[in-house]
């Protein structure tokens, strides 16, 4: 309320604050302090600008005040005479800005600094949930197994953030207590990270600039996160296939690839595919907070400017960096897990270059480490199902049927010996590959059969007499490469004759 003071120049302001009950909600920090809430005693207190007019409980009235405060002095303002458009600003308003500076952020970030704490310490913050549903479920209210460590962590930045909005002239400040956790956060979600990834060999080779480079051009790469990559772009049509080839012929190059070089443990799998989800997760959620942020901010900033100069300070560092880095790390997870699955496959299929197919029956079952492959895929894809969305299982899995084909093919060249029945049996092996690779969701099984198709074909033509696979090459000379179709000719099939001069022929007609 307002009184003349007796003297002739002004009018004296005078406030009463009562706080009989306590806090107000804070839903997403109750269920993380738990062990550390605020909640008291029923308290009656009065007082006139000190430090006790909210109680410990309390606090966070101030930041509820703020706004309705602000409000109130700047009508108050526009209404007086100019000579006491100051009063409001030096009363009222000035004692809740100095209770919020000195009082509320201080107390607010050790709070909120605890929450953060047990958030990221706990020993279940980063275990994927159990008993998830089947599928992936994007929605946070329909059950997103969102790592719970990451779901707090974004309940309380939500939280930050909306005292931000509550009160933009300290905006600067709370943003910089987010960024603080965020930081935090990041760090223990690395950590995490490397845990799974340490010494194996797809997370040395999604290091490298060569390989590195080459995925970020891969079709397959714009279903990454928000499409990250903005390099995928600048690929036209016909560099993909290039690219891709590319790629293949580098991984092939590892060999022999060794079993202690893998990522053998299942969980570790799906801890990177939940973490890249929920990273994801956070990085939309803090990107879209952030934006809220600063528009709410500069929507007050510019209501105010007629009656005040008062401005909050820009934040050093854009919550949407942090987005772009949590996002990043998302993508490693991914990146991972794309080429420890291609990796997995040269591991198993390599077993090819150290046998000779001279059968004595016709197949009736894959080659053993065709039957683990395929168990294999099928068991993690199902594993990772629940964990993250359908078109990022598509990237993980996806590299696979290309690696197989290219992986079947090359070996030829090392083998010395095959028979009409060791055609068959490669055969199998690689409709059982098709079986396994179709029945993934996400998967294009009309690709998958295409590419497979084409070592079936290929292997089909040992059958031939080599009149008749000279016709083939005449017809068909880009379907394989001159080399492909050289190794034909090397290896050694019972009862086929080869002339001395085949290579030649070949080569000829390749060459037109």
């Amino acid at each position: 309320y307002a009184y003349r003071d007796g003297s002739e120049d002004g009018l004296t302001f005078a406030f009463r604050f009562t706080d009989a009950t306590i806090s107000i909600p804070n839903q997403g920090a109750d269920l993380i302090r738990q062990g550390w809430s605020r909640r008291g005693t029923n308290v009656l207190q009065e007082g006139y600008g000190t430090a006790a007019v909210l109680p410990e409980q309390g606090i966070y009235l101030a930041a509820s005040i703020y706004r309705p405060v602000l409000q109130f002095t700047d009508k108050v303002a526009s209404m007086l005479p100019q000579k006491y458009s100051q009063l409001g600003n030096d009363g009222l308003l000035a004692f809740v800005e100095n209770f919020v500076k000195d009082h509320l952020l201080p107390t607010m970030f050790v709070d909120y600094r605890k929450g953060v704490q047990q958030a990221i310490s706990s020993p279940a913050a980063f275990r994927p949930r159990a008993h998830t549903a089947a599928t992936y479920v994007p929605s946070i209210e329909k059950g997103r197994p969102v790592l719970q460590g990451l779901l707090a962590i974004d309940f309380l930045a939500k939280e930050v953030l909306g005292w931000a909005q509550a009160m933009p002239k300290f905006a600067a400040d709370l943003v910089k207590y987010v960024q603080t956790f965020l930081e935090r956060t990041y760090e223990r979600c690395r950590t995490s990270y490397m845990e799974a990834v340490l010494e194996k060999q797809s997370y040395m080779l999604i290091g490298r600039h060569d390989i590195d480079k080459l995925l970020r051009l891969e079709p397959a790469s714009a279903s990454l996160p928000n499409g990250q990559l903005d390099s995928v772009s600048s690929v036209n049509d016909a560099e993909t296939p290039g690219v891709e080839s590319e790629l293949r012929e580098l991984f092939l190059s590892l060999r022999p690839i060794r079993q202690e070089n893998l990522i053998h443990d299942e969980n570790k799998l799906i801890l990177l595919a939940s973490l890249s989800d929920s990273l994801e997760y956070v990085a939309d959620s803090i990107e879209r907070l952030g934006r809220a942020t600063l528009r709410e901010s500069n929507l007050v900033e510019e209501s105010r400017k007629p009656h005040h100069n008062r401005s909050s300070s820009a934040p050093s560092r854009d919550l949407a960096s942090f987005a772009d880095e949590y996002r990043k790390l998302a993508i490693d997870c991914l990146k991972v897990l794309r080429v420890e699955m291609q990796l997995e496959t040269i591991f198993h299929l390599q077993e090819m270059t150290s046998r000779d197919y001279l059968e004595d029956q016709d197949a009736e079952e894959p080659d053993d480490f065709i039957i683990s492959l395929t168990s294999q895929i099928t068991r993690r894809d199902e594993e990772m199902a629940p964990f993250i969305a359908e078109e990022k299982r598509n990237y993980i899995f996806g590299g696979i049927c290309g690696i197989a084909a290219n992986a079947s093919i090359k070996a030829l060249a090392d083998m010395k010996n095959i028979n009409l029945f060791g055609v068959q049996q490669i055969c199998r092996n690689s409709i059982a590959l098709e079986q396994a690779l179709a029945a993934i969701p996400s998967i294009d099984s009309e690709a998958v059969r295409r590419r497979l198709d084409r070592v079936r074909t290929y292997y089909e033509l040992l059958n031939m007499p080599f009149e008749a696979l000279l016709a083939f090459v005449t017809e068909h000379e880009n379907l394989f490469t001159t080399t492909e179709y050289a190794s034909l000719l090397k290896v050694n099939v019972p009862g086929r004759e080869i002339p001395s001069d085949a290579l030649d022929r070949v080569s000829e007609i390749l060459s037109l």
